[in-house]
């Protein structure tokens, strides 16, 4: 089914987006295919995060992300944003910038832009989280060509979409708690352990909460 749905896509050929936000001072960038206006009034976007990248889990605590339009001349900023991540570079030391609302950067190299007030995140479970946002600006600055998802096919992803990066502890300030005893991984069922496991992925973290000995 997986096959035959990209083969349909494939020919869609989606215009491609960058996404960026901030909060807790951080900030985060990243690519993404999946984004379209979803209401007429009032006016929403929405736009979906893989919970692979560091972007996403930047906007989960952001008031404010900006949906910036590539054009077919922004082939390297695509693979910058793309085909790296955050949790290794900061992208934001290799392109032009200025803070926006909430801190989230424009990227001067892409002039025509939405800026988004978050409304609403969904998460249903799979490896992308759709945001909803009220358009509080919106800028075009001439007629451009939209980079389209077949012109940036060369560009190998940052993450694949099923990574979860691995917190070192789970722990307040690495210390055991003293308010939530451990848990009894072999007192789990399995229904109670995928839940669980489902819960942390929803935060953008990887937990496996298997026993030692499960098979």
């Amino acid at each position: 089914m997986s096959a035959a749905i990209g083969s349909l896509t494939d020919r869609l050929d989606g215009a491609l987006a960058l996404v960026t936000a901030a909060s807790n001072d951080l900030r985060g960038g990243c690519v993404v295919g999946f984004h379209t206006q979803c209401s007429i009034e009032p006016v929403r976007y929405a736009l979906w995060l893989s919970k692979a990248n560091h972007t996403y889990r930047v906007a989960l605590f952001a008031d404010h992300v900006v949906v910036h339009f590539l054009d077919v001349g922004d082939h390297d900023l695509a693979a910058l944003f793309g085909g790296t991540s955050g949790d290794d570079v900061d992208k934001f030391d290799r392109c032009d910038w200025e803070p926006g609302p909430g801190g989230a950067p424009f990227l001067t190299g892409c002039p025509n832009r939405v800026v988004l007030r978050r409304v609403s995140l969904w998460d249903d479970g799979s490896d992308h989280v759709c945001l909803v946002g009220e358009v509080e600006d919106v800028r075009v600055v001439a007629d451009f060509a939209p980079l389209r998802l077949s012109a940036a096919s060369d560009i190998e992803a940052g993450h694949a979409a099923q990574d979860r990066p691995l917190p070192d502890d789970v722990s307040a300030n690495g210390e055991p708690s003293t308010e939530h005893p451990p848990i009894d991984l072999a007192s789990l069922d399995r229904a109670t352990r995928d839940g669980l496991e489902d819960i942390a992925a929803g935060s953008g973290h990887q937990i496996d909460l298997s026993p030692p000995d499960a098979t």
